[in-house]
């Protein structure tokens, strides 16, 4: 399982915003530990999210956000994007949760690739949005510390869900994983 302070991680900023990121990953990927498929699409709470639902919507979004800082995010209508959007809440039958959490570790080594790739400061374009700024730029940094956020929320989702489904909590989780 990660941690937050590996060789790999210390010393340096990037190193740092990495390993936390991976760490909420981790957090995610604990909660769906030893579910079968049925638990892991079970929405126990008053929310329409489940377990694989969290884990797609996570693999779509670090995806989502790495492909525009890059530059490659293709051009979609608004519509198409809330379309993409909201079904990025519900895999797929071939979408399983190993499926989606090896989808997940090649994004990450991706958003890490480009990452390593480009100074901190390189800026990209935010998406047209209400909640967003007319014409604002981010960093690299911003987009890390974004995705840091975007995890860490719904890793604190995922731990709830998954208490819902059986009673275990993370701390449970990473006990029986021997991490």
């Amino acid at each position: 399982m990660p941690t937050l302070v590996t060789e790999k991680n210390t010393g340096d900023e990037l190193g740092a915003l990495l390993g936390f990121l991976d760490a909420q990953r981790g957090g995610v990927r604990r909660a769906v530990l030893g579910l079968t498929e049925e638990q892991a699409g079970a929405r126990p709470s008053a929310s329409a999210m489940s377990l694989a639902g969290l884990l797609k919507h996570l693999v779509q979004v670090e995806h989502n956000w790495v492909e525009r800082a890059r530059g490659d995010e293709p051009e979609i209508s608004r519509e198409e994007a809330v379309k993409r959007f909201e079904a990025g809440w519900h895999p797929d039958a071939d979408e399983t949760v190993p499926v989606l959490l090896a989808r997940w570790e090649e994004v990450a080594a991706e958003t890490e690739r480009f990452a390593r790739s480009v100074p901190m400061e390189r800026v990209f374009a935010l998406p047209e949005a209400p909640w967003f700024p007319k014409d604002a730029q981010v960093s690299t940094r911003w987009l890390l510390l974004h995705l840091i956020e975007e995890t860490a929320r719904h890793a604190g989702h995922a731990d709830i869900i998954r208490e819902t489904i059986d009673g275990k909590t993370a701390f449970e989780l990473v006990a029986e994983a021997g991490a």
